[in-house]
């Protein structure tokens, strides 16, 4: 069974949140952490994984990134408290 994973990375300060999509979390976090990685999360440096949720169905994956992304800062920083309410790193 496929499955892939929506996930929100954030900075050492929590000042940025970046929301992203997956089909496999833990390349693609060594992927964000790279030092080849010359997009968001390193001009931000978003490495800490702080939430995650999986789905076996890409289309869903896809609707739900869209969906988080969307939303206010508030509502999302919700969503981390109710799973990590510490903000630990779930790497």
């Amino acid at each position: 069974m496929k499955r892939y994973y929506i996930c929100i990375l954030t900075n050492k300060n929590h000042t940025v949140l970046y929301v992203g999509m997956t089909n496999n979390l833990k390349l693609r976090l060594e992927q964000h952490q790279s030092k080849d990685n010359k997009g968001f999360t390193k001009k931000y440096s978003a490495h800490k994984l702080v939430y995650f949720e999986k789905t076996q169905y890409v289309n869903n994956a896809n609707k739900r990134e869209k969906l988080i992304k969307g939303w206010r800062r508030q509502w999302k920083e919700n969503l981390i408290n109710d799973m990590n309410p510490d903000w630990e790193d779930l790497s």
